[in-house]
């Protein structure tokens, strides 16, 4: 091998050794420093910048006619609030209450008609800034205020048939704003809804069924603020708890003059009843589902078309305000059970009346089968069992 040989084989073997240096070094793992002193090469990424507090009033300032039923408000994001105050025209602050976040406020007590109010207080933005709580706006001030009162009552028990009345003293024009203000709330779960009667003066709600006994119901009549159409306004809310009792149910037949109580399923009762003359349209005790409405130990019958007024009868029950009762009467002993020759109520023994009378609860159905008229809407105040459901279901003004 000559020299100049030897020469070119050495000169080959140092090139393929820094080739193999460069293969090695992009598998080392190293890190690399890119120009501008970074590892890795990338772009630097910022942290974002802190935000300014972001406040939302709720009515908005400068707002007129404000309806006062509905809570006002404070919101903030990007922040907390660190204090809050609304106060009415003579300085006084409304109270309210803060978030556990202090994200927000709001009011714990009604506004008032026809004033305005005034925020004031600050919040602090993430950026470490101050945004002042400011503004004003105004209530409503009503033409009129009008007023719903309950024909439940607190800590009462009522039997399976009572129905929920919401009672005005004129017709509602926005039906559907005050419907949404009212709830039922029913343990067990009881399936029912409003139905608006009476040329719309008053809504009733009832179950789809009778109440399970026991059942514990809530109705809560949101009313105060709350727009009712025509420039009238909620004077203030109404709501009541109470407890339906025992099933206790009265079947009556006209055509065999009997009537049996039923309770909790098994008959309690069974007499002899004189029901209204069937020949006589303004007489007949009416078919269908009554409701007890009230008792009374004496009640003075009256009524000048038959020609009788200031007619005492003892143990009145008032099954409907068409003028049908169940109550005792001795001097129709002779007929009850034989004869229908009343003026439309169940007339019983006084004996037998007395028995009834004790038992009874408002809201326990008479259910009455066998004459010539059928009762209905027009035959009273708790005509509501009249309806069969889908046309109870209709009479919502938020049925779809």
């Amino acid at each position: 091998m000559t020299f100049r040989h030897f020469a070119r084989r050495r000169g080959a073997i140092a090139v393929l050794g820094v080739v193999a240096a460069l293969t090695l070094g992009a598998c080392s793992s190293e890190p690399t420093v890119s120009a501008s002193g970074t590892e890795g090469g990338g772009p630097t990424s910022e942290a974002p910048a802190a935000k300014p507090a972001s406040l939302t009033l709720t009515p908005a300032a400068g707002t007129e006619d404000v309806a006062p039923g509905k809570p006002a408000k404070v919101a903030v994001t990007n922040g907390t609030l660190t204090s809050v105050t609304l106060t009415n025209p003579d300085g006084k602050q409304v109270q309210g209450q803060p978030s556990a976040d202090k994200k927000s406020w709001s009011t714990s007590e009604d506004l008032g008609y026809g004033k305005t109010y005034t925020w004031s207080g600050q919040a602090t933005g993430e950026d470490g800034k101050q945004v002042p709580v400011n503004g004003a706006f105004t209530t409503v001030d009503p033409k009129r205020q009008m007023a719903g009162s309950l024909n439940v009552g607190d800590g009462q028990t009522y039997g399976i048939a009572m129905p929920i009345s919401l009672t005005f003293p004129r017709a509602v024009k926005d039906k559907a704003a005050v419907e949404r203000a009212l709830s039922v709330k029913t343990e067990p779960e009881t399936e029912g809804s409003w139905a608006w009667l009476n040329g719309d003066t008053s809504v009733h709600w009832r179950p789809k069924e009778y109440f399970e006994p026991g059942t514990k119901v809530t109705v809560d009549a949101q009313l105060y603020g709350v727009a009712m159409g025509g420039g009238t306004y909620g004077r203030h809310d109404v709501s009541a708890k109470f407890t339906i009792g025992r099933s206790q149910i009265v079947k009556g037949n006209t055509k065999e003059h009997t009537m049996q109580v039923v309770r909790d399923g098994k008959q309690v009762m069974d007499f002899p009843v004189s029901y209204g003359l069937d020949s006589d349209p303004g007489r007949v005790t009416h078919s269908g589902v009554h409701v007890v409405m009230s008792k009374h130990s004496t009640y003075s019958m009256s009524n000048p078309r038959y020609n009788y007024t200031d007619v005492n009868v003892p143990w009145a029950v008032r099954i409907s305000n068409n003028g049908e009762f169940i109550h005792g009467l001795a001097g129709s002993v002779w007929a009850q059970g034989k004869k229908n020759i009343s003026h439309g109520c169940l007339n019983l023994s006084p004996a037998n009346a007395k028995k009834y009378y004790d038992s009874v609860l408002p809201g326990d159905p008479v259910e009455i089968s066998g004459s010539t008229q059928q009762l209905g809407s027009k035959d009273g105040d708790y005509s509501d069992w009249t309806y069969d459901w889908t046309a109870w279901s209709k009479l919502s003004a938020l049925s779809s």
